[in-house]
């Protein structure tokens, strides 16, 4: 079930993939999350995996929010965080957090960073509606770009854009979202082609695919099996066609990839 949790002094990397699209970033000895959703409901969807524990909860020293939907910044898991962890979220988001007793919230436009120890954060373009439905803040979605000794992008939830090649340089993980929930996706979304695609632009050393095979509407039981997992195998069938020679790898919630520190 994955490598095991990596030692806060090592420069290696390690990417956890907790669900949907919270992922756990462990490089140069910083531990950050994405995204935190790990309830087992949330509004109208549950979750068809088990919750991946508290390695994604305990001594994290930064939480990035990439926008404000139910399926991306979920309070009750984030009120599961010590109330001095870091919060980085989408310029004007901030009060929505601090009103929790969150101390140091970082609210960051595109273009803009922060340092989290060594490793800094930088918001980037993402082509997606990130108001909190249904008359909440309208806020923009942004992805990121965690860079320390590599760099890894965490696309967040965006379609395609012209923008997305201005992040192709380097890039040692790509985090591209393939899905969302249900049985078909709204605007805003990559499917597996356009993941695909992004990951010919983006040139990654690895990509790893996320959004995909967590949640589920309630009350659509009788067909979610299926898709719960075409998404992946069609993003697999979609990269050999457009993208041959990329790797991938293919986690599921709890299972992590690792990438050693390059030697001297």
């Amino acid at each position: 079930m994955g490598a095991p949790p990596l030692d806060r002094d090592s420069s290696d990397l390690q990417v956890t993939w907790g669900g949907h699209a919270t992922v756990l970033i462990e490089i140069d000895g910083v531990r950050l999350v994405t995204d935190p959703v790990l309830r087992s409901r949330v509004v109208h969807l549950r979750r068809q995996v088990p919750d991946p524990g508290t390695a994604f909860i305990e001594g994290i020293d930064a939480v990035l929010i990439s926008h404000l939907h139910f399926d991306h910044l979920d309070i009750p898991t984030l009120k599961r965080f010590d109330r001095g962890v870091k919060v980085i979220v989408p310029g004007g988001a901030g009060p929505m957090i601090r009103k929790h007793g969150f101390r140091e919230v970082i609210e960051l436009m595109e273009g803009e960073a922060t340092e989290v120890g060594p490793v800094t954060v930088l918001a980037v373009p993402a082509d997606h509606d990130g108001r909190r439905h249904p008359f909440g803040m309208e806020i923009d979605a942004i992805g990121f770009v965690v860079e320390g000794s590599r760099r890894i992008l965490f696309a967040g939830d965006t379609d395609l854009h012209p923008r997305l090649g201005e992040l192709a340089d380097s890039l040692e993980v790509a985090l591209l979202p393939i899905w969302g929930w249900g049985h078909r996706l709204g605007p805003g979304h990559m499917d597996p082609r356009g993941a695909a695609q992004a990951a010919a632009t983006l040139r990654p050393k690895i990509t790893v695919p996320i959004h995909w095979g967590t949640y589920f509407p309630i009350g659509m039981k009788g067909i979610r099996g299926a898709l719960l997992e075409k998404p992946v195998k069609a993003f697999e069938q979609q990269m050999e066609e457009i993208a041959p020679g990329l790797e991938i790898e293919v986690l599921r919630p709890g299972e992590s990839l690792s990438r050693p520190a390059a030697s001297s």
